[in-house]
């Protein structure tokens, strides 16, 4: 499956909610389907994704949080499927796609070109549920299924290791920062 594809099945399920990217490709391919304000795209914080997710979704528990990260990013920093499990917030969707490689900064392969096993490491770390979705049909399926369940769910796919031509985004790091700020203000300010 192409990450591109997945990107574009789960999309209408993404544009309302507050999202938060790796850098790269994800950043980069889900920006060219349409960015949106709610949209993160965490550029120089290679790992962290999940463990900002994690911060938003506690502090506004009225909104739904996804993460969309990857293989290569979990795997530095593999202690936050464990920090999710203890905390279990139910507004929480974590996404990972695993394209065997460090796309974005190389291509080098990462453990899970040789058997490492992140649904298994998430399931291991006490995350409630766990999916594995190789197929845009059935990622597009299981981010439904996790949104509406209300509970912290981790969705593993398969992709590709295939990115976009080029990696520019025409949204400047600062800009997206205080357009992402200001967004999550105003969802905050809503439930008060």
């Amino acid at each position: 499956m192409l990450r591109a594809d997945a990107l574009e099945a789960i999309y209408p399920e993404l544009k309302e909610r507050i999202v938060v990217t790796i850098m790269g490709a994800v950043a980069v391919e889900l920006y060219m389907l349409g960015h949106r304000a709610n949209f993160f795209y965490l550029e120089h914080a290679m790992g962290l994704a999940s463990s900002m997710g994690l911060g938003i979704a506690l502090s506004i528990p009225q909104e739904q949080v996804v993460v969309i990260d990857g293989d290569g990013s979990l795997l530095m920093n593999l202690g936050t499927l464990s920090t999710l499990a203890r905390y279990k917030p139910g507004n929480l969707l974590h996404i990972v796609f695993d394209n065997e490689s460090l796309l974005s900064v190389g291509g080098f392969p990462t453990a899970t070109s040789t058997g490492t096993d992140l649904a298994g490491i998430a399931r291991a770390s006490g995350i409630p549920r766990v999916i594995v979705a190789n197929t845009p049909d059935a990622l597009k399926a299981s981010v439904t299924e996790a949104l509406a369940s209300q509970t912290l769910t981790t969705i593993v796919s398969k992709v590709e290791a295939i990115g976009p031509k080029t990696f520019h985004m025409d949204l400047p790091l600062l800009e997206n920062r205080f357009q992402f700020k200001r967004r999550l203000q105003e969802m905050r300010a809503n439930h008060q």
